[in-house]
């Protein structure tokens, strides 16, 4: 693992493998660490991996507010053109970053289907929800009739509740910083949508129901839980308490290994964060191919790609979580130099006592 210390910022880019391109999202929030940085950087070595990619994992973090986020990430491209320039390392959007945001980068193209709308939302965005939603769905035989419990209402939440929809499934509970909302009739997605239009993630306190504590969420009984926060956000002791049958998570790194092993001790079954999360990661790398010349050519390649991989998993022993590291780890084996191989799957650390 490699840590490039920013100047122009305070934040830094972490490198998981010490090969010739790397490649991974830009996120900004107050309190991000290095640490954050490292467990971001090995899910996208295992995302590429489980796409036969020759990529290495990447990731930058940026302490920053959302009020400082145009200046910051203006300073931030500036300073990593150099690497984006000479193919070392590649970026776009993530948790408190938006794709425009990264405009003035060398490789950021205007033509990109990528960054064409569909729904109203950035097709990376809305193939980001697809691709949890595909994944839930080939885990349970299709999501008709099925219900969900989902954390995060921002762009990629919305994407995974109207995915959801599409599909005729029921969005049960869902939460944001303001609070958690359930109900057991399904809620109504078009208000849903309004509200957030209106008062963004206060959208869950003007529905009429009664504003539950956020991490409520995680107890909701549903067919499907959608983590949607930070890293480790399943510990042991939250995993306890899901209700649900599927965890396919829009969240990356969202298991620790306690957690992992609770789920699947209770028969609940843990989908991969970096298969559900693979969506943009299809649609970029489709994109830079040629091979999807339109929303719903993208939309159809990464409904296929990670159905695909999910029904794979499904098949080992060890659960599909397991069976994505396997598939992600004899990828690297056949590519690494085993001296530089990663010392193991993306799994946050157990919370301090």
């Amino acid at each position: 693992m490699k840590i490039v210390e920013l100047t122009s910022v305070d934040g830094y880019v972490a490198f998981d493998l010490d090969c010739p391109l790397s490649a991974g999202g830009t996120r900004l929030a107050p309190d991000v660490t290095r640490r954050e940085a490292e467990l971001l950087a090995r899910a996208m070595t295992y995302k590429f991996a489980v796409l036969g990619e020759r990529i290495g994992g990447a990731k930058a973090v940026l302490r920053a507010t959302a009020e400082e986020r145009a200046e910051t990430v203006a300073r931030y491209c500036r300073e990593i053109t150099p690497l984006v320039t000479s193919g070392v390392f590649l970026t776009s959007s993530d948790l408190g970053t938006r794709t425009q945001d990264f405009a003035t980068l060398p490789d950021y193209r205007t033509d990109s289907v990528m960054h064409q709308e569909a729904d109203g939302e950035l097709v990376d965005t809305v193939v980001t929800g697809l691709g949890v939603v595909a994944a839930a769905d080939a885990a349970l035989g299709g999501l008709a009739g099925r219900t969900l419990a989902v954390e995060g209402f921002g762009k990629v939440g919305s994407a995974v509740v109207r995915e959801a929809a599409r599909r005729q499934a029921r969005v049960v509970a869902l939460s944001t910083v303001h609070g958690c909302v359930v109900d057991e009739a399904g809620l109504d997605v078009a208000t849903l949508l309004e509200l957030r239009a209106e008062h963004g993630d206060a959208c869950v306190t003007r529905l009429g129901l009664p504003v539950l504590p956020a991490e409520s969420l995680y107890e909701a009984v549903a067919d499907v839980l959608v983590p949607g926060a930070r890293t480790g956000t399943l510990n042991a002791g939250r995993a306890a308490t899901v209700h649900a049958r599927v965890v396919a998570p829009a969240a990356n790194v969202p298991y620790t290994p306690a957690g992992l092993h609770t789920l699947r001790e209770r028969g609940v079954v843990p989908l991969a964060d970096f298969v559900c999360g693979a969506g943009a990661t299809i649609g970029y790398l489709a994109d830079l191919a040629g091979r999807a010349a339109d929303a719903a050519s993208m939309r159809l390649l990464v409904d296929e790609g990670i159905s695909r991989l999910t029904a794979a998993a499904l098949e080992h022993p060890g659960g599909p979580y397991a069976g994505s590291c396997a598939a992600a780890d004899e990828f690297l084996a056949g590519w690494c130099d085993p001296a530089g191989l990663p010392e193991g799957p993306p799994l946050a650390p157990e919370p301090a006592r």
